[in-house]
């Protein structure tokens, strides 16, 4: 009732102190950002949607996330098998594609590191943030404002019953 008439401009509201405002203000930008930022570091990790899905549903039952070949690795393979196809002896496969593809299979497996490392190093953080801190600061902040609810609506019944004792004073 008390927030419904704060609402409607009928009902005086317990203003918090400034600094505290500006504290909230500040952990709500700090969510906003965090969870831009974890969202689009997770699709410069991994570009496909089904595969961001299915790593999700993994991590939710607890289970380990199946190891995929990365498009360097998967290059690299591919050259290296036109390679052994076309036969060690030409200029084309041995000198070409060998090198050129196990330069891709070195560069697939860096790709490997990063996306692991940045996920550890860089994503877990977020997401402990997101998961943990900011839950934390959510429940006190509801905590605060039926605090906050049920103070004003204690003033606002004292407000009456002084008005109408002092009404009750007049008659008598």
């Amino acid at each position: 009732l008390q927030f419904t008439e704060e609402k409607l401009g009928q009902a005086e509201k317990t203003e918090l102190d400034a600094h505290f405002e500006s504290l909230l203000a500040r952990a709500d930008c700090t969510k906003n950002w965090t969870e831009k930022i974890l969202r689009q570091t997770e699709v410069l990790l991994q570009p496909n949607p089904s595969a961001r899905v299915e790593e999700f549903l993994y991590e939710k039952l607890d289970r380990k996330v199946p190891s995929r070949v990365t498009n360097g690795e998967l290059l690299a393979q591919y050259m290296t098998e036109a390679a052994n196809d076309f036969g060690p002896g030409t200029p084309y496969g041995k000198s070409t594609l060998i090198k050129v593809g196990e330069t891709q299979r070195r560069l697939g497996a860096a790709e490997r590191d990063f996306i692991h490392s940045a996920s550890i190093n860089f994503l877990t953080p977020l997401r402990n943030f997101l998961e943990g801190d900011w839950r934390t600061i959510s429940k006190e902040r509801r905590i605060l404002q039926n605090r906050r609810l049920d103070l004003d609506a204690c003033k606002a019944r004292l407000k009456k019953a002084k008005a109408a004792e002092a009404k009750a004073a007049v008659i008598f």
